[in-house]
C-alpha cells in the first residue's frame, strides 16, 4: 500500500505543477480535467501526508522512551501518534476502495405510486418533496422532466433530474420499494393503511455514454398539460420517445421548446438503457451479488415510514430513527451515511 500511496502523491504533485504552468491555461478542457483529477486525489493525498507525520511523531516518541525524564510525556505522545496512525490507515483503506465510475454523474429519479391507490399517490408526492428538500440542503439543483398528478394533489409518477457534485454517490442507495404506514386524510375511522411507492435512481447518461442509435428512436410530439388540464401548452412542445428495439418509452414536457424536451428525453432514455444493461451484467453474478447494497435492484422493500410512531426503518442496514418529520423535510444524511458505510464495509470484506 505504501508504494501505491507514494505513486498517488507523485501524480498529485505533477498535477499541481501542470496547474502552476501558464501554458496549461491555453487549453480550458485540460485545466478542467486537471482540476477534476486534483479534487479526486486530494482527500487521499491529505490523509497519506497526515499518516506520514503521525508515523514520524511515533518514531520520535519511541526514541524518547529511553530518557527517564521524558518517559511519561513520550508515552502520552506515543499513544496519541499510534491512535492517529491507526485512524488514518482505516481512512486510507476506505479512500483506496474502487470508485463508482458514475459518482460524478447527475441523477435521474423516477417515483411511481404503487399499492394503495390515492394514498400511494399522496406519498409519492411526499417523497418527491423530501428528495427536493434534500437536494436543496446539499446545494444541488432539481429539474422536473415529467409529472402525472392526481386531482387530490398526489403523483401517479414523476421524473426529475438532480444536478450537483456527488449527487449519484449519495442518491444511488434510494432505489427500491418504499412502504408507508399512516392514517389517510380520507379515513374517517382512524385506521392505519399501508401503501407502497417505487423509487428508481439512475445516473444521467449522455447519448455518447450508451450505444444509442438515433435511427432506433421514434419521436412523437404532443401538447403538454398539467393536472386537471392546467398549464396547457398551445404548441406541441412535449416530446415522447420510443426506443423500438426495447419498447422503452420516455416523456419530457417541462421545457418550453420541443428541442429542449427532446434533448432531456434522449438523456433520460440513455440512462434507462444503461441501467438495464447494468442489471443484466449484475444478474450474471447470481442472487448473492444482486442482493448487495447499492445494486439498484428494486424488487424488495428497502424502507418503512411509520407515521403513527414517527419511525423510519431502513431494512437493509437495520437502522431505525424516530425523527420522521425531519426526514420528510429532507434530513436524509444520517440514513445515507449509514448506507455508504455499510457498502464500504462490504467492499473491504470482498477485498480481504
Amino acid at each position: 500500500m505504501s508504494d501505491q500511496l507514494k505513486a498517488v502523491e507523485l501524480k498529485y504533485a505533477e498535477i499541481e505543477a501542470r496547474l502552476g504552468a501558464n501554458e496549461t491555461y491555453a487549453d480550458p478542457e485540460l485545466v478542467s480535467r486537471l482540476n477534476r483529477e486534483q479534487r479526486e486525489l486530494e482527500p487521499l493525498v491529505t490523509a497519506y501526508r497526515a499518516l506520514c507525520r503521525a508515523k514520524e511523531a511515533q518514531a520520535q516518541a519511541e526514541e524518547l522512551l529511553s530518557d527517564p525524564e521524558m518517559r511519561e510525556l513520550a508515552q502520552e505522545e506515543l499513544a496519541h501518534a499510534r491512535g492517529e496512525a491507526e485512524r488514518l490507515e482505516c481512512e486510507i483503506k476506505v479512500l483506496l476502495l474502487p470508485k463508482d465510475p458514475n459518482d460524478g454523474k447527475n441523477v435521474i429519479v423516477e417515483i411511481r405510486a404503487g399499492v394503495g391507490g390515492e394514498e400511494s399517490a399522496l406519498f409519492a408526492h411526499s417523497l418527491t418533496r423530501m428528495y427536493t428538500m434534500y437536494a436543496e440542503r446539499r446545494g444541488w439543483r432539481v429539474e422536473v422532466n415529467s409529472a402525472n398528478e392526481t386531482e387530490l394533489g398526489g403523483i401517479k409518477e414523476v421524473s426529475f433530474t438532480i444536478m450537483g457534485e456527488g449527487a449519484w454517490s449519495r442518491m444511488k442507495f434510494e432505489s427500491g420499494v418504499h412502504r408507508v404506514q399512516r392514517v389517510p386524510e380520507t379515513e374517517s375511522g382512524g385506521r392505519v393503511h399501508t401503501s407502497t411507492v417505487t423509487v428508481a435512481v439512475l445516473p444521467e447518461m449522455d447519448e455518447v455514454d450508451v450505444d444509442l442509435d438515433p435511427a432506433d428512436v421514434e419521436m412523437q410530439v404532443y401538447r403538454a398539460s398539467g393536472a386537471g388540464g392546467q398549464h396547457v401548452n398551445k404548441t406541441s412542445s412535449a416530446v415522447r420517445l420510443i426506443h423500438r428495439p426495447t419498447g422503452t418509452v420516455v416523456e419530457c414536457q417541462q421545457e418550453r421548446s420541443q428541442f429542449q424536451n427532446r434533448e432531456k428525453a434522449m438523456r433520460l432514455l440513455a440512462s434507462i438503457l444503461y441501467e438495464r444493461e447494468q442489471e443484466r451484467i449484475q444478474s450474471e453474478y447470481g442472487q448473492e451479488r444482486r442482493s448487495q447494497i447499492g445494486s439498484g435492484m428494486r424488487n424488495e422493500r428497502i424502507r418503512t415510514y411509520n407515521f403513527p410512531q414517527g419511525r423510519l426503518t431502513d431494512h437493509r442496514i437495520g437502522l431505525t430513527l424516530y425523527k420522521l418529520d425531519a426526514v420528510m423535510d429532507g434530513d436524509l444524511d444520517e440514513i445515507i451515511d449509514g448506507l455508504v458505510t455499510a457498502h464500504q464495509a462490504e467492499q473491504m470484506a470482498e477485498r480481504s
